[in-house]
Order: C-alpha cells, then structure tokens, then sequence
C-alpha cells in the first residue's frame, strides 16, 4: 500500500446512520410515505436495530431530545442557592438551543418536515411540555413555601419555553442563517426583566448582574404611607397621590 493511500472513512455509528437514512428517505419520498422497512433496508440494519434506538418512526426525528432533556435536567438538579432561580431556567433553555445549533443543517430540515405533518407537531408539543415541565419542577422547589409559589414557577416555566421557542423558531426560519444565540439571548431577556431579580436582570440585551458603572443613578424610591384607619379612601388616595408626587 502506498503512503499516499488514505485511509477508508469511519462508518457512523448504526444511531446516526438510521436518522441520516431516515431523513434521506423523508426528503425524496415523504415521511407518510416511508416506512421502518425502508429505513432499515437503507441503513443495511434490521428491524431490531431499529427499534433497540427507536421506539417509532417518530421519535427518529427527534433523535437529540432525550440526551438534551437528561442533560438540562442534571444542570438544574446541580443548582444551588446561590444561583438565582429565573436565570438558571433561562440558561437551561439556552442548553435547548445549543443542540439546535450544533447542526443547523439537520435542524432545518426537521423544522420544515414538521410543519408538513401533523403528527409530527404533536409529538413536538409533547417534547416541548417535557422540556417545561423540567423548568417547573425545578422552579417549585425553589419557590417552595412562598405566597403563590407554584403559580410563580409555572408561569415562568412557561414564559422561559415560549421566549426560547419564538427565537428558536424565527432563527429556523432563517435557515439556520442568523445568530441564534443573540436571538434567544433578547428573547429570554424579557422574562428576565418580568420576574427575575433585579440585579441579575438584563442590560443591553445581555443577561447577568448589572456592573456598578451601569447601574442608575437614582434607584426606585420606596414610599410608606401612613393613615388613619376611619379616613375616607378619597383622603387616602389623595395622601398616596400626593407622596408619589413629592417622590
């Protein structure tokens, strides 16, 4: 053999090679129109092969969902009290996005084989309420004991997942083209500002606590107000307007 022979490339592993198998086949001919027999017949495996990574013909679309929820769900079990709860939610949904971006080409793809068929965007819907539900059971945990705190935690569960999934699906749109991260970054600043604290709020589009040199310069005043229990609302209104007006 001569040195200049290269060697023969690595076969991908038979995971990999039935997902690029089965969206070969969803391009030319369709997903209702492809079967696991086709799947496995182009990837040169059998049945079982097939189904020891697959459950159904589904889930092949969505191969990445389940290593990318255990993952998220790990970084948020490995949170501690120092870690201000709204940002560590939005920094997990950021994990979401990651996996998108590592393969914008696959990414795509899948994106407009969903919106071909419906099945497909249930099973997302049911990935995507997975994913929040993550966020929410974390989130009570650190709401625990708090005036409404399991309606807290899963209202910004679901305020982190709809903010990640409009700039995740408008990248989509772009073709993998624009900047995924700055997108998400200035969707999830909005849940940030709503119900985070404020020093861990966003500045400019970026998520972290605020630096000294940026913070303003006249922060808010608290008012208390002081009344007698008979006075007339219309006074106490009065009284409130008028110390808002002086602050």
């Amino acid at each position: 053999m001569s040195s200049s022979s290269a060697a023969p490339a690595a076969k991908p592993p038979m995971r990999d090679a039935l997902v690029a198998a089965a969206f070969r086949l969803f391009l030319e001919r369709g997903y209702e129109q492809t079967t696991v027999d086709d799947i496995v017949a182009l990837a040169g495996v059998g049945r079982r092969s097939f189904f020891r990574y697959f459950p159904s013909k589904e889930d092949v679309v969505f191969p990445d969902h389940e290593g990318c929820l255990a993952d998220m769900t790990a970084f948020l079990a490995a949170s501690g009290e120092e870690h201000e709860p709204v940002r560590r939610v939005c920094d997990a949904a950021r994990m979401v996005l990651r996996m998108y971006a590592e393969n914008p080409t696959f990414s795509v793809q899948r994106y407009r084989l969903t919106k071909k068929v419906p099945g497909l965007r249930a099973y997302e819907l049911s990935v995507v309420w997975r994913y929040e539900r993550a966020l929410a059971e974390y989130l009570r945990g650190r709401f625990a004991g708090r005036p409404d705190g399991t309606l807290r935690a899963d209202v910004i569960a679901a305020a982190v997942v709809a903010a990640h999934n409009n700039a995740l699906r408008s990248w989509l749109r772009s073709d993998g083209r624009d900047d995924a991260g700055a997108a998400v970054d200035h969707a999830l600043g909005y849940v940030q500002r709503a119900f985070g604290r404020p020093d861990a709020t966003t500045r400019a589009g970026r998520i972290g606590p605020v630096p000294a040199g940026e913070q303003d310069e006249h922060p808010e005043d608290v008012v208390v107000l002081v009344s007698r229990r008979d006075a007339p609302v219309w006074r106490v209104v009065q009284e409130w307007e008028t110390a808002l007006g002086r602050a």
